[in-house]
């Protein structure tokens, strides 16, 4: 499987869209970064600045190669809830002064804590779904998916057009622009979609 994943793809309000069409910034990260069933998270020993961005996530459910925008939703049967774990300061190695690759700061493992999956058709609809991320019981982060610069279809239909998504493979959409932070030894981040507790993840 393949988890592809979008940065920098929300904005605080829709006064804020941009006018002009936007590029999505792609990058993947490794299956083995996944930290499924409320696992604990061990924090990398190379990163002294590990941070938080809850995402949603879609799974891809048949081949998708080459699909319009409008065909676009009917190759995903379920979503979740991420968290886009980055080390921060590995990624800020690596984009200067070379602009190298986001791999090290964004795959390393555990760096994709995730829920389980819910059927598609509990989300009639895609542009409108709310999720949040608390930390120590604290809420962090609060977003709606109708606050994406690129949505779902357009993102999917864009990477489609670039390499063949299989089933089983996962795009997360990117995090609220407001609100992420620094993980520490002993949080506990706890993820909801809907009002609806998703994951929780214990920092060790």
């Amino acid at each position: 499987m393949k988890i592809i994943a979008i940065g920098k793809n929300y904005v605080n309000d829709l006064s804020e869209m941009p006018k002009e069409e936007v590029v999505p910034l792609i990058f993947t990260k490794p299956d083995s970064s996944l930290l499924e069933n409320d696992a604990d998270l061990e924090l990398p020993a190379f990163s002294n600045d590990v941070w938080y961005e809850v995402e949603l996530a879609f799974r891809i459910g048949k081949t998708c190669k080459n699909v319009s925008e409008g065909e676009a939703l009917s190759y995903i049967d379920a979503v979740a809830l991420a968290n886009d774990l980055t080390a921060k300061d590995v990624l800020k190695q690596s984009r200067e002064p070379n602009k190298g690759p986001w791999a090290l700061a964004k795959g390393f493992d555990g760096a994709t804590p995730i829920s389980k999956f819910l059927p598609i058709a509990q989300f009639p609809d895609i542009r409108n779904i709310d999720f949040s991320m608390s930390v120590n019981g604290v809420e962090t982060q609060k977003g709606n998916s109708g606050l994406m610069i690129t949505s779902v279809e357009k993102l999917i239909a864009y990477v489609a057009g670039i390499m063949t998504l299989n089933p089983g493979d996962v795009v997360l959409t990117g995090t609220p622009s407001k609100g992420a932070g620094k993980v520490n030894s002993g949080d506990e981040m706890v993820g909801y979609l809907e009002g609806q507790k998703m994951f929780s993840t214990k920092v060790k």
